[in-house]
């Protein structure tokens, strides 16, 4: 056998990134035995019923992970955020989900998620200087 050619890009295929996970997920139930990777969202819709804004993420291996979280200026600070989260997180406990992971960055919503019992378990400086990453976790 040859060789591989190895590849960088900056746009991969929808197909080239579903032969990786496909590949790790299958790794994982080899490894684990359990097969229970699930994706999830809450989705805020429209007037329109177009998509405005959400939750996204998934669960697997007994944890829920929250990828993508937004919500339009036009609609924060009324509680519809806490709503979500707490929608997301009631879904993965359905799930047998026994903890949460996300992580925010410093000028997003790190205090948000301490309100709702998150807890900070790590943090790495990013750019711009003075800002970083923060991961939290949650026991559901």
């Amino acid at each position: 056998m040859s060789d591989p050619t190895v590849i960088l890009t900056d746009a991969p295929e929808a197909g080239d990134v579903a032969v990786i996970s496909q590949g790790l997920g299958a790794y994982n139930v080899e490894q684990s035995g359990i097969r229970d990777y699930k994706p999830l969202a809450v989705l805020v819709k429209g007037a329109a019923g177009q998509t405005i804004g959400g939750i996204s993420g998934r669960s697997s291996l007994g944890l829920l992970f929250l990828d993508l979280v937004y919500l339009p200026k036009t609609v924060r600070g009324g509680g519809l955020g806490s709503r979500l989260l707490a929608m997301a997180e009631e879904e993965g406990r359905k799930r047998g989900c026994k903890r949460a992971v996300l992580y925010t960055i410093s000028f997003q919503a790190p205090d948000f998620y301490k309100r709702h019992g998150w807890r900070v378990f790590g943090e790495i400086p990013c750019d711009p200087p003075g800002t970083s990453r923060i991961f939290m976790t949650k026991e559901l």
